[in-house]
């Protein structure tokens, strides 16, 4: 005769009932805030007005400037301001991102192996940008997975509701496009608060897990490449920049999250102009100012 439980299945059903609870109250305390509802309205004033004595305000009513501003010094309370930054435009090698990110998820989950060839591969294809190295990894992770991880519900990094987003739908060689983006036909795309978001969730290690984090960073760092934001930024040696760009003809993009002294923000800019590379240099600095620049106090 087997012994009766001293827990009847009442008890049981509570007891799980409340560890669920606690679970879930717990995932709540850590979970961080969408940037789309993070939008600061002083910051937000800031960057218009910063738009406008840098003599782009009319380049931003065109839609030929988008810009992303985010202070994520507080990672739970980020202060994010935009102009433009759900117009999806052409970006070249910015978008280069997206496949970074498809062969770390896919390493995570133990389909890909993190070898010295494949890390010197997404090394030069982040900071030198190369484009045979890019195409080499694309080859690699797949090109429909790259699709697919940039529209997977854990990312949204393209999503219709929000006019696009992270986009790859070319190798980066002589080939053609083999898909371009359902909305917009744009075979390299970004907007600048998809961009933004890659870069929150990254610090947040919400993209791959802590230790594959520290990689895909490493990665992202040292920039070879320095023009746009790392020229801007040359007066301050003290920023860390973690960095993608993209340069095609008239389309010029960049991309960075900036650690300097206790404070740490997210900057994207595209500029659609023969001299949108210089724009986007020269706001970097004012940028970097306006995330340590004290709001006035209520």
């Amino acid at each position: 005769m087997t012994k009766q439980s001293r827990f009847s299945p009442l008890m049981v059903i509570a007891v799980l009932f409340a560890a669920l609870s606690l679970s879930a109250s717990a995932a709540r305390a850590d979970a961080y805030p969408l940037l789309r509802e993070s939008i600061d309205p002083w910051l937000q004033a800031q960057l218009a007005q910063l738009v406008e004595a840098q003599g782009l305000k009319k380049a931003a009513g065109q839609q030929r400037l988008m810009l992303a501003l985010v202070d994520i010094t507080d990672l739970k309370k980020p202060r994010m301001a935009a102009v433009n930054g759900d117009v999806m435009k052409y970006a070249a090698s910015l978008p280069k991102i997206a496949i970074l990110l498809t062969a770390f998820v896919q390493i995570e989950e133990g389909k890909l192996a993190l070898d010295a060839k494949l890390e010197a591969d997404m090394t030069k294809m982040i900071r030198n940008s190369s484009n045979p190295a890019a195409t080499r990894v694309l080859d690699l992770v797949g090109r429909d997975e790259v699709t697919q991880t940039l529209q997977a519900p854990r990312f949204l990094f393209y999503d219709p509701r929000y006019n696009g987003g992270i986009w790859v739908g070319k190798a980066y060689a002589r080939d053609g496009a083999y898909q371009r983006d359902p909305l917009h036909q744009i075979s390299h795309g970004i907007t600048a608060i998809q961009v933004a978001r890659f870069y929150y969730m990254l610090t947040t290690e919400r993209l791959v897990g802590p230790a594959l984090t520290v990689k895909m960073k490493a990665i992202l760092s040292q920039p070879a490449i320095r023009h746009k934001f790392v020229q801007g930024l040359k007066d301050h040696p003290e920023a860390r920049l973690y960095r993608k760009s993209g340069t095609w003809k008239n389309f010029h993009a960049d991309s960075a999250l900036v650690e300097y002294n206790e404070h740490a923000y997210i900057m994207v800019g595209l500029a659609e102009d023969p001299q949108g590379g210089k724009w986007l240099e020269m706001l970097a600095a004012p940028l970097q100012a306006l995330v340590i620049k004290d709001p006035p106090k209520e």
